[in-house]
């Protein structure tokens, strides 16, 4: 290729790249770019965790709950610690996940704190999505907390249940 044809080859592809930066440029206007804003109380609890930690596995006061989605790759461990009334003492959480799970997460642990077992197990997602005001597409990580919940009162119940067939 002589240097003419080389010099134009070269000419035409930085005009084709700049024309492609206009056009995407834009393309990305305010006007035409979606914009989602999450509710304040879904940021409060992203950027200012409550309860993140871990609870002692092996205590028979402790209930741990393991849960996990595969489609969006969320995993969420969230423990509670139950007095001998029943009542949840403390809650922890430990969540790998967006925005969304980890408030769900934090949001959930505040709520569990002072309820009797009996009532925390009463948790719907709809309690957490409502307070977050999660938007559609983030439903699921409401459903993974309350679903973190679930199995961590289960696990509580499955260890105290064999003390007490032990103790028979």
């Amino acid at each position: 290729i002589g240097q003419d044809e080389k010099r134009h080859s070269e000419s035409n592809c930085v005009d084709t790249m700049r024309r492609f930066a206009l056009r995407l440029a834009r393309s990305a206007s305010p006007s035409r770019t979606a914009v989602r804003l999450y509710h304040p109380n879904v940021v409060d609890h992203y950027e200012n965790p409550r309860n993140v930690g871990s609870l002692d596995s092996k205590s028979k006061k402790v209930g741990t709950g393991l849960v996990g989605a595969p489609a969006c790759g969320d995993v969420m461990k969230l423990q509670i610690e139950i007095d001998e009334k029943g009542n949840i003492e403390q809650a922890k959480f430990k969540t790998f996940g967006c925005g969304s799970a980890i408030a769900s997460s934090s949001y959930a642990t505040e709520w569990l704190k002072g309820k009797n077992i009996n009532e925390a197990a009463k948790l719907q997602n709809q309690e957490i999505a409502s307070h977050l005001n999660l938007p559609p597409v983030k439903l699921h990580c409401s459903m993974l907390a309350e679903d973190a919940v679930k199995a961590a009162i289960k696990d509580y119940k499955k260890k105290n249940a064999k003390e007490a067939i032990e103790g028979a």
